[in-house]
C-alpha cells in the first residue's frame, strides 16, 4: 500500500466560500499537510498558483472574477507558468455528466463532488501520487490523459489494436479473405 508523506506536500485551495477553504483546510491538516494557501477566486488563485508553485491545486467551480474551469485552461498553457502538469482536483456541487466532461476537457486531474468526505478527498489525492496520468499534448489539448484507465503508451494501444485487428481478420467467423 503507497503511504503519502503529507507533511512534504504543498496544496493551493482556490474556492470563493471561505467556510468550506476552512473545511479543506482542516482535511488537509488532519492528513498531516503543512503548507495549504487559499485564494477566494480563479484571479486571485492564478497569483497564489505563481507565487507558492503548489503540488496539488483543488479549486471549485463557480467563483467570481472567472471560474475555476477557465483558471485550469490558464495553468495549463504551456509556457505560459512554471509547471502546467500540476495535479488539479475539480471540487464542487455541480456534477452533471456534462459538467464533468468540460472539466476534464479543460485539463483536469480528479473530479470530486461536493458535498466532501475526508475518505474521498484522500482517495483523490492518493491516485494522483499513486496513479499519476501521462500527459498528452495535441492541437486543441493539453493536460493529463482522459482515458481513464491508460497505463500504456499510445504506441502499445495502437500494437494492441493492430493486433485486435489481425486477430479478427483470422478468426473462423470472419467473412473478409
Amino acid at each position: 500500500m503507497v503511504r503519502i508523506n503529507f507533511n512534504r506536500l504543498r496544496f493551493l485551495v482556490i474556492d470563493d466560500n471561505a467556510h468550506m477553504r476552512r473545511i479543506m483546510r482542516s482535511l488537509l491538516h488532519g492528513f498531516g499537510t503543512r503548507e495549504v494557501y487559499e485564494a477566494e477566486d480563479g484571479a486571485a488563485g492564478l497569483e497564489a498558483f505563481t507565487q507558492y508553485g503548489p503540488d496539488i491545486v483543488i479549486t471549485d467551480w463557480v467563483m467570481p472574477i472567472f471560474d475555476g474551469l477557465e483558471l485550469v485552461q490558464m495553468i495549463r498553457q504551456p509556457g505560459a507558468n512554471a509547471n502546467p502538469y500540476v495535479p488539479i482536483i475539480m471540487l464542487t456541487g455541480h456534477s452533471e455528466k456534462h459538467r464533468v466532461v468540460r472539466a476534464r476537457d479543460a485539463g483536469i486531474t480528479e473530479f470530486l463532488a461536493k458535498p466532501i468526505s475526508a475518505t474521498a478527498l484522500y482517495e483523490r489525492i492518493l491516485n494522483l501520487i499513486a496513479n499519476p496520468r501521462p500527459f498528452i499534448r495535441t492541437k486543441t489539448y493539453f493536460g493529463p490523459d482522459r482515458r481513464r484507465n491508460s497505463t500504456s503508451t499510445i504506441s502499445d494501444r495502437n500494437d494492441a489494436r493492430a493486433a485486435r485487428r489481425t486477430s479478427f481478420a483470422s478468426s473462423p467467423c470472419s467473412t473478409r479473405s
